[in-house]
């Protein structure tokens, strides 16, 4: 049987105008019937809907994992989406990165997701943000999100994404993909024993040679991964449920196998540490 490993992976305009606060009372016949199967559960209900609607979600990475994040977040009625990613559709990524089509080669990622999103649900807004997000430009991006996706397929922008979050106190949604691999945890980056992605992966341990592009990555997989990845970022944003916080899910694509590790933070961690 496949075993896996903790060691970290890779997967990997025309704005629409500001959304306005929705009220719990001003759900319209149109939203009531979109989201009516949301409704029906007592753990998400009109409240739940409408946090939703009145969330901002940031997502890093517009390939694989990005692409069923992207879609199912917006399906589901996530307000505002800004999506970043400054790389190009080509040919090599129609093969799992369901976000693009062929009319989308030679297309800036965030762009060709945001087009999609906004013909899959018209009364959201969504932000292309074409260019690989740093610095200034990083920051000021997830200050404007309540919950923050990882969907990147470089460590250096992982280590950078995780820095940020924690500056600033959003909650990230980790996942990651490579092979037949993947994993995925939340990190919360509140409360004093909260762990970041620095105390699971401390920065300068990482090999970032690792990328789909030399080692390949399972078609589905990447749906997999990202799928969990929404579900958790909707998890956090409505305040249900029971978040990956402080575990990290690992599944393994040949074997079916699911496994999971408890994550304890880290008081050296050079981000979020203490001491």
């Amino acid at each position: 049987m496949a075993t896996m490993t903790t060691r970290p992976m890779m997967s990997g305009d025309n704005t629409n105008s500001a959304r306005c606060s929705v009220a719990a009372d001003a759900l319209n016949d149109t939203r009531l019937l979109r989201y009516s199967r949301h409704l029906l559960l007592d753990e998400i209900g009109i409240d739940g809907q409408t946090r939703l609607l009145n969330a901002t979600a940031l997502i890093i990475g517009a390939g694989g994992l990005g692409s069923p994040v992207a879609l199912y977040l917006a399906a589901a009625g996530v307000g505002q989406i800004l999506i970043a990613d400054d790389d190009t559709v080509d040919l090599t990524n129609l093969q799992r990165q369901i976000a693009h089509t062929q009319a989308s080669l030679g297309i800036n990622k965030a762009e060709s997701a945001a087009a999609h999103l906004r013909a899959m649900n018209p009364e959201i807004v969504v932000e292309a943000i074409p260019q690989r997000l740093s610095g200034a430009a990083l920051a000021a991006a997830v200050a404007r999100a309540d919950v923050v996706l990882d969907c990147s397929d470089n460590f250096a922008t992982r280590y950078a994404i995780n820095r940020a979050c924690v500056a600033l106190r959003r909650p990230l949604v980790s996942g990651a993909a490579l092979r037949f691999d993947g994993q995925i945890s939340v990190f919360p980056n509140a409360g004093p024993d909260a762990p970041c992605y620095a105390c699971l992966f401390p920065e300068g341990g990482a090999d970032d040679a690792q990328r789909c592009a030399e080692f390949g990555v399972f078609a589905p997989l990447v749906g997999i991964i990202g799928s969990v990845q929404a579900a958790e970022a909707l998890k956090v944003l409505m305040g249900i449920g029971q978040p990956l916080a402080g575990r990290l899910v690992l599944y393994n694509a040949l074997a079916a196998e699911w496994r999971e590790l408890r994550i304890k933070r880290d008081p050296r961690c050079s981000v979020c540490g203490t001491t």
